[in-house]
């Protein structure tokens, strides 16, 4: 072969390689939070009464943009009330987060498959994801009583439509060797922008996987995702929250820190994460992480995690923001979501927390601003 022809192939294959990064390069762009200011704080007292209910137990919370309404589930398990979701509106033209500009508007009753209410103690909801004329709801059921959790979809007039299928793993047996833990499964729910995927995660680890939270290891979640049309899981991936708060001490007291809610705010592969500790000597402390899925390996097909940990690749976290640093008493914060497009461009973001219906506690919703950029 003659010189100039190689010549002439060497600089073809380097423009066909050099395309093939550029494309790659492109193909890999991705989103980050840029910005998270906090723009205030309401409070709604334990006991506040609502269209004969009351309001509190705030666990999950929902943006429908078109209505530009909010609905936040209760984990009232049909004790006080029968289980429902609140429908509420929160103005953020002004750029604050105002108690006299948010105000509840409706309350609807989530029914069975029978058309009625859930009987008392049949169910734990804890998160809610606005599908368009649907909600997604997630339960943690109730390992003590033999009641599994679930994911179902209702029409929002409470209506049921579908229940998603619960893979085997994440069920508890009678001996207590595999699924979930009491009061440790679905908290979170969160729908893609795209509505191509529902996410939920346990809170704290399956018992097959791993323990709760200790001082020095934080616990492994499992994140599910679901095809949302379907209703099909379809993946799973590993999630390790963080320790427990330094100074907690979990020796025979109420100590604990888990994966409460997630929110798909940016693509299929970005998710905001948000976990709340407790311990008797450190209170509350609530952090937001932006997480990425990009990386981490599947782990749908492992029945246990508990001797494969240093083998599977979980969640990458970036924290966004430690509630510490913003210098406010805080609540049980379970909940958040992402509001409207603001003025400057900016997103909304809510969080909301859940009163336990404890006269101690207190029903909080706290607003932020963030901005999301491009990134190579």
């Amino acid at each position: 072969m003659r010189k100039s022809a190689k010549i002439i192939i060497f600089i073809s294959c380097f423009l066909i390689a050099a395309t093939v990064a550029i494309l790659i390069n492109l193909s890999v762009q991705s989103f980050a939070l840029t910005k998270i200011d906090f723009i205030g704080r309401a409070i709604f007292p334990t006991g506040s009464p609502f269209q004969g209910t009351e309001i509190g137990g705030l666990s999950g919370i929902t943006y429908d943009a078109e209505k530009q309404v909010y609905y936040a589930i209760s984990d009232d398990r049909s004790s006080k009330s029968p289980a429902r979701f609140y429908t509420l509106k929160i103005n953020l033209k002004s750029g604050k987060l105002e108690k006299d500009n948010i105000e509840f508007t409706g309350v609807t009753t989530l029914l069975d498959e029978k058309g009625e209410s859930f009987p008392s103690l049949s169910l734990d909801p804890e998160g809610i994801a606005f599908a368009g004329n649907s909600v997604f709801v997630s339960s943690e059921g109730d390992v003590d009583r033999q009641i599994n959790p679930f994911i179902k979809e209702f029409f929002i007039d409470g209506k049921l439509l579908k229940t998603l299928a619960i893979p085997e793993r994440f069920l508890p047996d009678d001996n207590g060797s595999k699924g979930i833990r009491n009061n440790l499964s679905f908290e979170s729910l969160t729908l893609t922008p795209d509505r191509k995927y529902l996410f939920t995660a346990t809170e704290n680890a399956l018992v097959q996987d791993g323990a709760v939270p200790s001082l020095e290891t934080g616990s492994p979640c499992r994140i599910l995702r679901y095809d949302a049309v379907s209703g099909n899981p379809e993946a799973s991936f590993l999630y390790i929250t963080e320790p427990l708060p330094a100074g907690a001490n979990p020796v025979g007291k109420l100590t604990s820190n888990g994966l409460v809610d997630l929110v798909a705010a940016i693509d299929d592969n970005r998710l905001l994460s948000l976990e709340r500790a407790f311990s008797l000597e450190t209170g509350v402390t609530v952090k937001l992480f932006e997480i990425s899925l990009e990386k981490s390996d599947r782990i749908e097909a492992l029945e246990s995690l508990q001797s494969r940990l240093s083998e599977v690749s979980p969640a990458q976290k970036r924290l966004l923001l430690d509630l510490e640093t913003l210098k406010i008493p805080l609540d049980n914060i379970e909940g958040l979501t992402l509001g409207p497009v603001l003025g400057d461009g900016s997103r909304g973001l809510i969080l909301v927390s859940d009163n336990n219906f404890s006269p101690l506690q207190e029903t909080q919703i706290l607003g932020f601003q963030i901005k999301v950029q491009k990134t190579s």
